[in-house]
């Protein structure tokens, strides 16, 4: 009986490497899967509310990480706990790291920055080009006015998206999953740059690798547009979340599949 068990005890880690074999025509051709579970399961046994979350709902985030390519250990995508349920998002460095990676136009540097009050912020045409002007005050704390992102690519040319507060919110309180999240109630600044850099990113043409990698590119903004043309369609992802059949005995949650051992807590087994 002992055998039978242990022929049936699957360890999350082990099925976390069973998707990411069944995936890997759609995984970035440079994709490390050894070091993405060690760094999956870590993030995993560091969070126990994460923990309390439904395990299928954790493994489709963890895949969509893997199809951009991103690091959850490095804070560019994020798996948050929400209702038992966990969410994927990605974070503003993450966007900043992707876009440069797959601009088919070579990008030399993609930022954005708030505006706050006493700040000078100015749009100009330039010999028929836009351009802006922007001089911060130093330390300034004043109230957010709005935000604005830059992409400069290598040949020279600039473009950049401008958002007031006004233009912010509505998307917030309109589009955002999470609206009233502690990520918008206490990093709104954080929040404010990643909106408006998404926005300047839809200008930036992208050469994704697979039809997943955009599908979790979108997915990962954090927002719903149900009436956009760019909205997700999950029918195109590979069927990696189907549910399986269950096996007769527990399934256990550890981490033998990687080198380096990761213990994983009892109450998320």
């Amino acid at each position: 009986m002992a055998e039978q068990k242990n022929e049936v005890a699957v360890t999350f880690g082990d099925k976390l490497q069973d998707e990411l074999i069944a995936v890997q025509t759609a995984l970035p051709k440079d994709f490390n899967r050894t070091r993405f579970i060690t760094e999956a399961l870590s993030v995993i046994n560091g969070n126990p509310e994460l923990q309390k979350c439904n395990k299928a709902s954790i493994m489709e985030c963890l895949l969509k990480g893997a199809f951009l390519g991103l690091s959850f250990a490095n804070k560019e995508v994020y798996v948050i706990p929400y209702n038992n349920m966990a969410t994927f998002q990605l974070d503003y460095k993450g966007t900043v790291k992707f876009t440069k990676k797959y601009s088919t136009q070579p990008i030399k540097d993609i930022y954005a920055k708030v505006v706050r009050e006493g700040d000078v912020f100015t749009e100009k045409i330039v010999d028929g080009m836009a351009t802006i002007d922007f001089s911060p005050l130093p330390f300034n704390d004043g109230e957010i006015k709005g935000a604005f992102a830059v992409c400069i690519f290598n040949d020279g040319t600039m473009i950049y998206e401008t958002m007031s507060n006004k233009d912010i919110q509505n998307v917030r309180n309109n589009y955002s999953k999470a609206s009233q999240s502690k990520a918008w109630k206490y990093s709104f600044d954080e929040m404010a740059k990643k909106t408006v850099l998404r926005r300047l990113c839809k200008h930036i043409p992208t050469d994704f690798e697979s039809v997943e990698a955009h599908n979790a590119w979108e997915d990962g903004s954090g927002m719903e547009f149900n009436n956009s043309a760019t909205a997700i369609d999950k029918s195109n992802i590979v069927n990696a979340f189907a549910p399986k059949e269950e096996p007769t005995e527990d399934v256990v949650v550890e981490s033998e599949v990687v080198e380096e051992q990761i213990e994983i807590p009892d109450n998320f087994k």
